[in-house]
């Protein structure tokens, strides 16, 4: 089975036949009148262009009929960035990003490149366009390569810009680029400062600049605050930091550069087709006296050509951190690796053949990955990308032979003919839905977190501390809680953004959950629960020293201790769980004595506000002392070990009991409120994980009962309202049985396709009407739990298939309720996983990416009936955990 070519445009048919009143592209125009594009593999509510890190971090909207020409790119919040592109054909000038065509007067010259396909993957962005005789590639790469930490620090994105003639003509081609000031913040009119280097060197912008210009000379436009806040934030834009955008002749037959107002200089270049070499001293401006940063590459007489351009946010500190020997201003990890700030935008544009050929592996093993884990379960349904009819009828039979009824004028979505339970959007690939989910969601992970270089350990403190558990050669990460509340590292994030660090790289979940080991192991959190986060205001990693986080005691220890047991499983590093096992089991004691019986407290859904005794909740801190048993037994805790087991055993069964609701049809939101229900998303890391203590009859109680309160985009969270968190609803996905699990992926699909929300993938959004953001909550984009979408390939990477569903933990290579990790990436001790090979601290060659063979151990039974490890040999790319 391939899950590649599937036919979303048929998805879309399908899905605007039955709600074209609220579908906005049927027969819709953009902002120019022209057609909007055709979208691959669905149309989500934005696309990304420039994801790399918190701040550097632009998106395409396609609300209300929105394509790259027709509004400009804006932040992940929302607010626009100025990034234009334009192509010169012969004397005609065509956009085809930015809005120039409507901010500049009337001119016959000046058009709209005609958009005719959008598609994206785990890696790149790209948007075709007619213009003329030719057709416009812009092709947005943003590298996903977890296991890379290097060049995962850099912060910098590409884009190729390619003209193909389509008449088979010769042609005049030139291309025109620009950013402005927006970057930094796009309603202030602070004054900032800028330069034009030339490699390393400052150029004035007199002819001399290109005088002896080679096709391989680097330019870089960078610019900044005149007044700098480090470590200060304004609207979620960096006060501190420079910004760059970066440009090579690449074989021009000219090439010219320019700084200016806006307006100047778009004006200028449509009338005479190059700029003027000027870099000009004059302050910032405001709207159209804005300033722009330039480049013009005119090439004569080509069939086809391209240009290519880095951008991105710069910070050098990039984190203050409260450690041990006080408050640090760490310096980003790229600077390690790479050298300064010139050295790492060299490095990163010398590059490229060698990150896409990484990226391209990361890509290929995602669909591979999706494909084994669907093997055998479900066939494509379509081979081709043509639009036509849906072939389906209002009423009758799916493809698995499911009556289905189906009535545009409510919010049920599809039902079950007989008994009138919710059902898949009928015809419609879970492979090709699911992976269309996770390639959209892999860039903005990615995008909350910033790699820096750890402080030196304090006078007279080597050995000790948490930092002595820090590995060798790892860099800290640190991740933004963008767009709910901007914390640094908060774990009940970090939670449901586990499974795709589960699923790519466990490193990077060490890395992550290292700052906060150190601050809670150094004596810096006084509580005896885990702390929610690091700081309250990202990039201030400066703890809570009083101990006034935000209250989830049950959520963050549960969340905690299952986090740092999925770890081990997964990169079978046991020394971690020897080094920081008190603190593990003081969070353990926690739960042992406040989770069977939660009193009102916020759990990570805290914007649904306090309850008490959350039946979700307190399974967590159950599956979490479970979890706990283990760890003690890898740690050689066995006393421990048994007394942890033994109240895990003895809560769950009372937990059972008072968290179903009488009649046994499903778990109650809380004990006792028996008209209450909510998403169990907590089971999943007892099947992950392969806990073995919740029973079979909850996992298939739960999975019927889904079916039975679904709407039109998937489960509602819970019975107080009709919004979901996209996040838990995978998670819920991956304990329930095959038809549950499809019914909730091709609904999150759906959604993604007709949704009203306007920014980066939302994980919060109401399962009815439009699909917008909830009423009196926050609108939730951007964020990195959508990491959380992972959870089915987490299970893969387990062993588990589609097959596997609701209790059964089929092929799991975790043996229930043992301790066994997955065999290291090298076959051999376990240990932490090492930096990736692929790029080292100042080696700027090019590599590419090699397969490694390695022994695959899965457990078996021997003939006198003990458990063994085989060993067979296999073969998976450097990307398999």
């Amino acid at each position: 089975m391939r899950v590649v070519n599937w036919v979303w445009t048929v998805l879309s048919a399908v899905l605007s036949s039955t709600t074209r009143a609220q579908h906005p592209f049927t027969e819709a125009r953009d902002a120019n009148s022209n057609g909007v594009p055709t979208y691959s593999p669905v149309r989500p509510p934005a696309i990304p262009l420039a994801v790399r890190s918190p701040y550097t971090n632009a998106w395409s909207t396609t609300s209300e009929r929105s394509t790259l020409n027709s509004l400009r790119p804006t932040f992940w919040s929302g607010d626009s960035v100025g990034w234009e592109g334009i192509v010169t054909i012969d004397e005609v000038s065509y956009e085809y990003m930015g809005a120039a065509v409507q901010d500049l007067p009337f001119l016959p010259s000046f058009k709209s490149a005609v958009p005719q396909d959008v598609s994206f993957d785990s890696q790149y962005s790209n948007f075709t366009f007619l213009a003329g005789p030719v057709r416009v590639t812009a092709s947005f790469f943003s590298p996903v390569i977890p296991k890379d930490a290097c060049r995962s620090s850099i912060p910098l994105s590409y884009l190729t810009t390619t003209v193909e003639s389509t008449d088979g003509q010769p042609h005049r081609v030139r291309f025109y680029s620009d950013v402005d000031a927006a970057w930094i913040d796009e309603q202030s009119d602070d004054a900032i400062t800028w330069d034009l280097y030339k490699g390393v060197v400052a150029v004035n912008g007199t002819a001399t600049a290109t005088a002896t210009t080679h096709p391989d000379d680097l330019y870089s436009w960078i610019y900044q605050r005149k007044v700098q806040y480090v470590f200060g934030e304004q609207r979620d834009f960096p006060q501190w930091g420079n910004f760059s955008y970066s440009t090579s002749p690449m074989g021009a037959t000219n090439f010219s550069f320019q700084s200016g107002y806006a307006t100047s200089v778009r004006f200028g270049y449509v009338n005479r087709w190059d700029l003027t070499d000027n870099v000009d001293p004059a302050f910032r401006g405001f709207g159209s006296r804005a300033p722009v940063f330039a480049f013009a590459h005119n090439f004569d007489s080509v069939t086809n050509t391209s240009v290519r351009y880095t951008v991105g946010s710069i910070q050098d500190p990039v984190v203050k951190y409260l450690h041990r020997g006080g408050l640090a201003a760490l310096s980003p990890w790229w600077k390690k690796c790479y050298g300064n700030l010139h050295e790492m935008i060299h490095f990163h544009w010398d590059d490229f053949d060698g990150v896409r050929a990484l990226g391209n592996a990361f890509e290929t093993q995602l669909k591979a990955d999706v494909d084994a884990f669907y093997e055998g379960v479900e066939a494509p349904l379509y081979s081709s990308s043509t639009r036509g009819e849906p072939p389906w009828k209002a009423n009758g039979p799916d493809q698995y032979g499911q009556e289905y009824v189906h009535d545009a004028d409510t919010a049920y979505g599809f039902l079950d003919a007989h008994n009138r339970s919710g059902i898949a959007v009928p015809f419609v690939s879970e492979a090709g839905s699911y992976y269309a989910i996770v390639a959209l969601s892999a860039r903005q992970v990615m995008g909350a977190y910033v790699y820096a270089e750890p402080p030196e350990a304090p006078c007279g403190s080597a050995g000790s501390g948490g930092g002595a558990t820090r590995a060798a050669g790892d860099p800290l990460v640190f991740q933004k809680e963008i767009s709910s509340n901007g914390n640094t590292n908060t774990v009940d994030v970090l939670y449901p953004a586990s499974p795709f660090f589960l699923y790519a790289d466990p490193a990077l979940l060490r890395r992550a959950l290292q700052p906060l080991y150190e601050f809670q192991e150094d004596g810096l959190y006084p509580n005896g629960h885990c702390a929610h986060d690091l700081g309250a205001r990202f990039p201030n990693a400066t703890g809570h020293v009083e101990g006034d986080d935000e209250h989830m005691p049950v959520e963050e220890s549960g969340d905690w201790i299952l986090m740092t047991y999925a770890y081990y499983k997964f990169a079978g590093d046991a020394g971690y769980l020897r080094a920081h096992y008190p603190l593990l089991r003081q969070f353990a004691r926690y739960l042992v004595d406040f989770s069977l019986i939660p009193a009102a407290q916020l759990s990570t859904d805290d914007f649904a506000g306090a309850l008490a005794n959350q039946s979700n909740l307190a399974l967590k801190g159950i599956l979490g002392l479970q979890a706990m048993s283990a760890i003690a037994r890898v740690a050689g805790e066995d006393g421990d070990a048994g007394e942890f087991a033994r109240t895990a055993v003895d809560y769950y069964g009372r937990w059972e009991e008072m968290a179903m609701d009488p009649a046994k049809n499903h778990t109650m939101l809380a004990y006792q409120w028996r008209s209450s229900w909510g998403l169990l998303y907590n089971l999943y890391m007892d099947k992950l994980l392969n806990l073995g203590i919740a029973s079979a009859t909850l996992y298939d109680a739960q999975s019927a009962f889904y079916a039975t309160v679904s709407q039109t985009y998937g489960v509602p969270l819970d019975s107080r309202h009709a919004y979901t968190k996209s996040d838990w609803q995978v998670w819920a996905a991956a304990t329930s049985s095959a038809t549950t699990r499809r019914l909730i992926v091709n609904a999150l699909v759906r959604w993604l396709n007709e949704t009203a929300t306007t920014g980066p993938f939302g994980d919060l959004f109401q399962t009815t009407g439009d699909g917008g953001y909830p009423p009196g909550q926050p609108a939730f984009k951007a964020r990195p739990v959508v990491g959380g979408h992972f959870a089915l390939l987490a299970l893969g990477r387990s062993g588990q298939g589609a097959n596997a569903t609701g209790a059964d933990t089929l092929g799991s290579m975790f043996p229930r309720n043992g301790t066994q990790a997955l065999p290291p990436p090298d076959g051999g001790a376990g240990g932490p996983i090492p930096q990736s090979p692929s790029s080292g601290p100042k080696k700027w060659q090019k590599k590419t990416p090699r397969i490694n063979k390695r022994v695959v151990e899965r457990l078996s039974v021997n003939s006198a009936g003990t458990a063994v490890w085989v060993r067979t040999d296999g073969r998976e790319s450097e990307l398999g955990v």
